[in-house]
């Protein structure tokens, strides 16, 4: 898959480093030439021998290696690879890459390139959250850096949450995209996917019974079309696919600040089954049933309109908003009458109706409707509706 692709892999400082040595093997295996960077920090978890031998490169630790800048120097080890990988990505290399800093071997290439730069982040999860490592992440997907994870999981500290470097099976796929001659190659396609969960109170909520199937699948579609996808997920019943940016949000409000937060894009796929409505006001703890109080009463607010405010977005709208409608009945007339009123390119339609088994199944039946007309497709695996659609917007992009 990646014979003759070069890929310079710098191993930050982190319990996650372990990790880069199965990932080196997988690049090896798929035919790539790995040039390890190895930082100070890094070298406490895993040792330059070990690296070396896998890789069957020498290993590059420091900035001010005579032999080394004689040699090649640094600003050519930065631009001979298809690709820089920085895995593990700890907070403080992200800083430094966030703040153009140069001051070891690691940060000056990432500095001194004009290649395309990934990133696997492994860090714990307050780490992660905290406010200073999100703003930096901003500033580096606005610079064109393509992220693989975090995973949610156990940290080697015992907490829980986000925070897990990705494993190297899904930093292979996401390598293996990056590095695509497909038709999107270059393209960024912003993906949201999954139900929406409105809390009423903390232990209940509304929902819907979208498993998320279809949206991952048109994720997995793009992304091997060679599409930089970034992939808003609600809590979906499948996981998101590898290789792609995933963004996990909870209610309608989130799904609509992370879709914000993820333009500008070339396309926008929105198949997320949004919910409508919320709870106006959310109760603070468990409503108790009581015996012989009526059951309470429950006042709505309308949730925001995700799909429209990108289709109708003045300054940041993608070249291509598809939106998706699931109807029980009337299912053209209600379709073409969402296409016209959200102001989107596209409409995706399909039947949910409970004798369908479309809602939460392997298969679908859609329509797409655009601005020529209704095409009716065949019931296809999901799969395959995702590969068609995604050929489509291909197409469409040029």
């Amino acid at each position: 898959m990646l014979t003759g692709k070069r890929i310079l892999l710098i191993i930050g400082g982190g319990i996650a480093a372990y990790k880069s040595l199965e990932l080196i093997r997988l690049l090896k295996k798929a035919g790539a030439t790995v040039t390890p960077v190895l930082t100070k920090a890094g070298a406490e978890f895993v040792t330059p021998l070990s690296v070396s031998a896998l890789a069957g490169e020498k290993v590059y630790t420091a900035l001010f290696d005579l032999t080394d800048e004689a040699e090649m120097g640094h600003i050519q080890l930065s631009r001979v690879a298809d690709l820089l990988v920085v895995a593990p990505a700890t907070a403080d290399l992200m800083a430094k890459m966030a703040q153009g800093r140069a001051d070891d071997l690691a940060s000056t290439l990432l500095l001194a390139t004009d290649t395309p730069v990934m990133a696997a982040p492994a860090m714990n999860v307050r780490m992660w959250q905290h406010p200073a490592t999100q703003r930096n992440i901003k500033v580096l997907q606005g610079d064109g850096l393509r992220l693989i994870g975090p995973d949610d999981g156990e940290m080697a500290c015992g907490e829980y949450g986000p925070g897990r470097m990705a494993e190297p099976a899904a930093i292979l796929s996401a390598i293996t995209a990056a590095l695509s001659d497909g038709p999107l190659k270059g393209r960024h396609v912003l993906v949201t996917s999954g139900p929406t969960h409105e809390p009423i109170d903390p232990v209940r909520y509304i929902a819907n019974r979208s498993s998320g199937a279809q949206g991952t699948a048109i994720a997995a579609a793009l992304r091997d079309l060679g599409a930089r996808v970034t992939f808003v997920t609600g809590p979906a019943v499948v996981p998101p696919p590898d290789g792609v940016q995933v963004v996990r949000v909870e209610t309608a409000r989130a799904m609509l600040e992370a879709v914000e937060a993820a333009l500008p894009a070339d396309a926008a796929v929105m198949a997320a089954a949004v919910a409508d409505w919320r709870v106006a006001e959310e109760f603070s703890s468990k409503i108790k049933k009581v015996a012989g109080a009526a059951a309470p009463s429950l006042s709505f607010a309308e949730n925001p309109d995700i799909l429209k405010s990108v289709a109708q977005s003045i300054d940041r709208r993608p070249r291509l908003v598809v939106g998706f409608a699931a109807e029980t009945d009337d299912v053209l007339a209600h379709a073409q009458a969402k296409r016209a009123r959200k102001g989107c390119d596209w409409i995706v339609a399909n039947d949910v109706s409970p004798g369908t088994g479309i809602m939460g199944g392997a298969e679908n039946a859609v329509t797409l409707i655009t601005a020529a007309g209704a095409e009716p497709w065949p019931r296809l695996p999901k799969d395959e509706v995702a590969r068609r659609l995604a050929i489509r917007i291909a197409e469409a992009l040029g």
